[in-house]
């Protein structure tokens, strides 16, 4: 893993505004979201000539694994598998990530507004399957047998042989379907060489010896 590099926000390009000047902070959040459709006003769901291929369809989209670490302080730590995490903005570096609203991580997230994120690498499919097991121990506890060390910037989990790592602050939450999407910006990250574990059709996929396809 190379070396860790901190970021603070940078400048927001001339006539935009970044995240942070957006939205109050995530303790905000909840109070700002009226509904769980996130739909625009006057528009109806869509109808599927077929649901099921839509739906798979959808299960199609290859993403990294990773997994969300955060430190709610007390001992009260927690990791959580996602495949849902997206770059969104390059200046500032912001990504978002879509999450179930009332989760551990949601609740543990939202009381202290920074979070972690650990790219899983291709032989770390065992830490996938964990942190996404609802029957892990809560706590402090589901790290009991994961090699890590705090993240100096978030103090939550780093999680060792990842692919990358990535300390996150929240600026935004906003209700879609029966997830929340949660936009946050990244201050500080480390990569490391390898390949990604990857999720493609509800399984977990390696992804050796990755070749530029142009």
């Amino acid at each position: 893993m190379s070396a860790w590099s901190p970021a603070g926000p940078p400048p927001a390009p001339a006539g935009r505004t970044t995240p942070a000047a957006r939205v109050a902070g995530p303790s905000a959040a909840p109070d700002a979201v009226p509904g769980r459709t996130g739909r625009p006003d006057g528009t109806e769901p869509p109808e599927y000539a077929d649901p099921v291929a839509a739906r798979t369809a959808l299960r199609r989209l290859t993403s990294a694994v990773t997994v969300l670490t955060v430190d709610g302080g007390d001992g009260d730590r927690h990791g959580t598998t996602a495949s849902s995490v997206v770059a969104i903005s390059r200046e500032p570096l912001v990504l978002g990530v879509a999450l179930r609203p009332g989760s551990t991580f949601v609740r543990l997230m939202l009381r202290t507004g920074t979070f972690s994120v650990n790219v899983l690498a291709a032989g770390q499919g065992e830490n996938a399957r964990r942190f996404a097991d609802p029957t892990r121990s809560p706590g402090d506890a589901q790290f009991a047998s994961v090699a890590w060390r705090a993240d100096p910037l978030s103090g939550a989990p780093l999680l060792d042989g990842a692919l990358a790592h990535l300390s996150c602050r929240v600026v935004d939450r906003r209700p879609v379907g029966d997830h929340d999407l949660l936009l946050a910006e990244v201050t500080g990250g480390a990569p490391a060489p390898g390949a990604p574990l990857l999720g493609f059709s509800g399984r977990l996929h390696t992804a050796g010896g990755l070749r530029p396809a142009l």
